[in-house]
Formats: C-alpha cells, structure tokens, sequence
C-alpha cells in the first residue's frame, strides 16, 4: 500500500512541477493576466487528488466492491470545493477569457486523468477483486 501511494505521491508532484512552470512560463511569456492566483488552483488539485487516491487506497481493503463509488463521491465533492474555494474568479461579472478558462482546465483535467489511472489501476488489482466460485 505505501509503496504505490509513494509511486502516485512522485507522480503528482512530477505533474504537478512540469504542468505548474509550463502553464505559468505561457502565461508570462504571453503577458497575460489570470483573475485567478495559478499556483493556488494547481496545489488545490495536487492536493485533492493526493487525498482522494489515499482514502481510496484505505478503503479498498476493506469495502472493495464499494470503492468505486467512494471514488465518484469524492469526485463530485472535490469539484465543489473548487467551485467554493474560487467562485469569486470564476463567477465574477466578467466572463472568463480563453487564458482563464484554459488555466481552469488544464490542471483539473491534468490531476482527474491521473487520479482516474491511479485508481482504476488499484481497483483493478487481482489483490482486491474477488475471483469467481468464491
């Protein structure tokens, strides 16, 4: 169990390094100008995504045919914190230009791609599915 929640702890962090200095080096080389503070949307999804793939990791020993709807559920819930945490850059009266909306969707879809791998990968596992006749 720690050895592949280290293994998706680097993979995060990786991600999160090359995707972070990339998105913010087009940013600035573009002189362009976000509503929003990238580095925070960025270490939100980082950090979701670490917190949602382990309290996967403990659950599935226990309830591993219930996993998967752990998993949705924490899903929806991170997506509504996000929309909490920063409506008042998403929902402002100004709509949100291509720079923005881009810089919204690249790191959810970044960290919802991983985490989505990690964890159908665990679910996946011969360790935790039943096999048949049992």
């Amino acid at each position: 169990m720690s050895k592949r929640i280290t293994i998706f702890l680097a993979t995060v962090l990786l991600l999160f390094f090359m995707s972070y200095f990339l998105n913010d080096f087009i940013v600035q080389k573009n002189n362009i100008s976000l509503s929003f503070n990238l580095l925070h949307v960025y270490l939100f999804h980082a950090i979701a995504s670490l917190i949602i793939y382990v309290l996967v990791e403990l659950v599935v020993t226990q309830l591993p045919n219930e996993t998967g709807y752990l998993y949705l559920a924490l899903t929806m819930i991170k997506l509504g914190v996000f929309v909490m945490l920063f409506q008042e850059s998403i929902f402002s009266g100004e709509p949100l230009t291509k720079p923005d909306k881009a810089s919204l969707i690249a790191p959810l879809f970044i960290f919802l791609i991983t985490e989505t791998i990690g964890v159908a990968k665990l679910l996946n596992n011969k360790q935790f599915t039943q096999k048949k006749g049992e």
